[in-house]
């Protein structure tokens, strides 16, 4: 005889209905009654065996995760950092929302990275990272504005100044006088600071403080979004606590 109605007793943590009385203590996954001590699995109460279980199927996570995880939100951060400056740079509007879609990408590449862990080490690496790559982009935004100042073409006011001056020089017989050639700059030095002002950058467009503040406050959502998306996905387990469910009585056997 086939008997469709056979009881599956394996625990299923994400589905699983209440039994029996109602004012029963039982647990939500196998419909065991608990007395005594019990858990909660993710806000649901659990006996002891599914408590167990489920802390024993927890995937571990292991330090080459992280180190993966970091790599894979490196190379997010430095592609959002190309998008922010890369938009402003070829519609010269300057807007903080891309803030937004850098911190998703961080925070999805180092989920992807760490093969869906995370926890609190996460979340602070994919907020600086966030951070940085917003911050510095402003040093391939400022390279672009100076090169093209530095390439504008003289006004005419500049151009018959210079032209006169030439002139007095040759009436008077005098060489033009040469320009001091300028100390050669440490790169390191200068690599160094203009970082630091990348950095900074965020808080010295408070300078126009209405537009600064806004800027700011986009930023902390994007940084918002990198934090709650690295964060930790495992079932949370806490406990035990005491059951107010007596003890099942015994079967007789008469």
């Amino acid at each position: 005889m086939t008997n469709a109605n056979i009881d599956n007793t394996t625990p299923q943590f994400g589905t699983a209905e209440y039994l029996g009385s109602p004012g029963a203590d039982r647990c939500h996954f196998c419909q065991q009654p608990i007395a005594g001590s019990y858990y909660r699995l993710n806000g649901a109460m659990a006996c002891r065996g599914c408590a167990e279980k489920a802390q024993s199927e927890l995937p571990r996570e292991s330090h080459a995760d992280y180190m993966r995880a970091l790599l894979f939100g490196i190379g997010a951060a430095i592609a959002g950092l190309i998008l922010y400056a890369a938009f402003e740079i070829m519609t010269g509007i300057i807007i903080g929302y891309i803030s937004l879609a850098v911190g998703w990408m961080v925070g999805k590449a180092m989920m992807k990275g760490s093969n869906g862990h995370g926890g609190r080490r996460y979340q602070i690496t994919a907020a600086l990272l966030t951070y940085a790559a917003v911050s510095m982009a402003a040093i391939p935004i400022w390279i672009h504005y100076a090169g093209e100042q530095r390439h504008a073409p003289r006004t005419s006011q500049q151009q018959q100044l210079t032209d006169e001056a030439r002139q007095q020089n040759q009436d008077s017989g005098q060489q033009p006088e040469s320009t001091p050639a300028k100390p050669a700059m440490d790169r390191g030095k200068a690599f160094l600071q203009l970082a630091f002002l990348g950095l900074a950058s965020p808080f010295l467009e408070l300078s126009d403080f209405f537009h600064g503040a806004i800027g700011l406050f986009i930023l902390f959502i994007g940084i918002r979004i990198a934090w709650q998306t690295t964060q930790e996905r495992l079932p949370a387990i806490d406990g035990p606590f005491q059951s107010s469910s007596p003890p099942p009585a015994p079967v007789s056997a008469g």
